[in-house]
């Protein structure tokens, strides 16, 4: 090999090496389209995929294929089809699905998610929104804003995005005519002052022949700004805005490969954080020093936001997955209680009162939404009155964890401000929310430390306290054997108290009646009392029909391990229909008595409990006994 040959190849890797790091430190900008059906989403996206050279070929060659089989425009590529990757997007010509494409140019990185225009995917545009630092909302020359734009727009706005293009696309097909581009662009501007969007920034496009996407159109002379490329260039990413803001971390993972390394590793999602740094651990409220910042690197001198990294302190603190690291001086609030925004994004409506889990940043909690205080019209920007939420609908409620976590308003921290609710049973994810503020009670009420603790009362009654949960169909006999069974613990001399549905009614929750909701609340408040009664020491035995099996998790999870027994009265309807001491089962087949449990509204029996008795098989006294023998000992 010559000397000459060597140099090149060493130039040629030079040239590869300095390529390679000028791409890998470029910033990464990720965006989202978004607009009304048809308004040509999938279109731009491909053109910019096209136009920035990031299709090979063996790709284009099957995308050219593919758009004469389907036909096109009288243009020889449907760009739509580089994005429409589902079989039943391309057989409707919709977008369903959030399509994710990487592109990049000379000065930067992009992810593009193509959101859906249709009502029914809504959800499907809210998770695409969710992490973008830019919308593209897209209007149809033709057509002007549309109720779709709007929605778009209003939620976008809501989850936080401050970069706007409002791109009128198809200007082609009217001729690239100013005064109709004119009067679209002061539409929306009078839509946008009144849902308080400040500025966005308006482009005048058409995907399909490629104006103004990445070079200046000579049919839009009377346009002096930017192509969208350029715009896309050019605009701050929210990594840059969030320098600013104080250090704050959630906590992915506590890292201990070995007994001489312990470090906190997450994402940094603002701030900045470096070795000597006073840190706080969240909720916890303890401080520690920052030891050093590591990655797979090695250490650095400063990890800032949008990075992943590892975090070591002086002190052994206590600090788990679900805690914030945050700036010791300036840390994010704690609070259980909020007012936030909700998108509901499940075909069953929401049920007021249910518990939730919900997931905000790397925390996992319970949570129930109180009754919404009113749903948002997104053509009228009215607020609406509510009982509860139905697929696609906005609204503002108030929420309740059932612990305090680490947060901050959304417009300020995305990470600590923005949630999903997930249903327990299903696992589906059914809501998406963003936080506002605490509310005030919750900052000024705190717990009342006391001398005597529950252990001592248990003590002193010679007892292990316990919830004995009979659950099951009216009629199905719950009541009659908790009876027995607490006469046969008083025999015993154990400290009881039995919690019956009927006499309940009579006085704590006499003003609730028998819908979803309020049969939820009439077990949230019994929970909160056996709670109560428990902490006294007592063994409570309650006897409700209880029918779905969330809100019996909710009061289980009130209670401590083993302190909850489900005891299911399993008895088949037409047992306890045949019995219907109290007459209730024919009057909800005569339809004299709504929402009754077997027959108009569900009951889910218990998948796993602790006891199951069957009283077609067993009398109340035997029932009794048998619950007795599975629950010794007492103590």
């Amino acid at each position: 090999m010559s000397s000459d040959t060597y140099k090149t190849d060493a130039l040629i890797a030079e040239d590869i090496e300095a390529y390679l790091d000028k791409h890998q430190h470029k910033t990464m900008l990720r965006f989202i389209t978004c607009g009304s059906v048809d308004d040509g989403k999938s279109t731009l996206i491909g053109r910019l995929l096209y136009d920035s050279k990031m299709i090979f070929e063996d790709q284009l060659a099957a995308l050219e294929s593919d758009s004469k089989r389907v036909g096109t425009q009288g243009q020889d590529i449907d760009f739509a089809l580089l994005v429409d990757g589902l079989a039943a997007e391309r057989e409707q010509g919709i977008t369903i699905d959030v399509a994710y494409r990487f592109f990049a140019t000379e000065s930067r990185k992009f992810i593009v998610a193509d959101c859906p225009g249709h009502e029914q995917y809504t959800r499907n545009m809210v998770t695409g929104a969710s992490t973008a630092d830019l919308a593209c909302i897209l209007i149809d020359a033709r057509k002007g804003v549309l109720v779709q734009t709007k929605r778009h727009s209003f939620l976008c706005h809501q989850l936080g995005i401050k970069n706007l293009v409002l791109a009128v696309n198809k200007m082609d097909l009217i001729d690239y005519d100013q005064e109709k581009y004119d009067a679209i662009i002061a539409d929306y501007e009078e839509f946008a002052k009144s849902i308080g969007i400040e500025s966005f920034t308006a482009i005048p496009i058409s995907g399909l022949a490629g104006d103004n996407i990445t070079t200046k159109s000579e049919n839009t002379a009377w346009y002096d700004g930017p192509t969208l490329m350029e715009h896309l260039e050019a605009v701050e990413v929210r990594s840059d805005a969030n320098l600013d803001k104080p250090f704050s971390m959630p906590v992915q993972w506590v890292n201990r490969p070995n007994l001489d390394f312990r470090g906190f590793s997450g994402l940094i999602s603002t701030g900045s954080v470096k070795p000597g740094d006073l840190v706080r651990s969240l909720p916890s409220g303890k401080t520690s020093t920052v030891k050093s910042v590591v990655t797979m690197e090695g250490e650095l001198e400063q990890g800032v936001a949008g990075q992943s990294v590892t975090i070591t302190l002086e002190d052994e603190i206590d600090c788990s997955r679900g805690d914030v690291l945050a700036a010791a001086d300036n840390p994010p609030e704690v609070a259980d209680q909020f007012e936030s925004t909700i998108v509901w994004m499940d075909e069953d409506p929401l049920v007021v009162g249910r518990a939730y889990w919900m997931k905000i940043g790397t925390q996992t909690v319970s949570v129930t939404v109180a009754e919404p205080k009113y749903e948002i019209n997104v053509n009228t920007m009215q607020h609406l009155a509510a009982k509860t939420l139905e697929l696609n609908a906005i609204g503002v409620s108030e929420i309740t964890t059932d612990k305090q976590i680490v947060f901050e308003a959304y417009a300020d921290n995305r990470a600590l401000g923005g949630f999903i609710l997930i249903d327990k049973i299903t696992n589906r994810t059914v809501g998406a929310g963003m936080l506002h503020f605490s509310l005030r009670r919750a900052q000024n009420v705190h717990w009342q430390a006391t001398d005597i603790t529950r252990d001592d009362h248990a003590a002193m009654k010679n007892q292990r306290p316990r919830v004995l949960w009979f659950t099951g169909l009216s009629g199905s006999g719950k009541s009659t054997i908790a009876n027995e069974v607490e006469k046969k613990l008083a025999l015993m001399n154990r400290h009881t108290f039995l919690l019956d549905g009927d006499n309940v009614r009579h006085g704590l929750n006499k003003d609730l009646g028998f819908t979803e909701s309020d049969r939820i609340e009439n077990i949230r408040r019994i929970g909160e009392v056996a709670k109560l009664m428990t902490d006294a020491g007592l063994i409570v035995l309650t006897a409700f029909i209880s029918p779905f099996r969330a809100d019996r998790q909710l009061v289980r999870d009130m209670m401590g391990e083993g302190e909850f027994i489900e005891i299911h009265v399993d008895t088949p309807l037409e047992v306890a229909e045949a019995r219907d001491v109290k007459g209730l089962y024919k009057k909800a087949r005569e339809g004299k008595l709504k929402n009754f449990t077997g027959i108009d509204s569900p009951y889910e029996e218990p998948e796993d409990p602790e006891i199951r008795v069957n009283t077609v098989a067993m009398s109340p006294e035997e029932a009794a006994d048998y619950v007795i023998s599975k629950i010794l000992p007492l103590k």
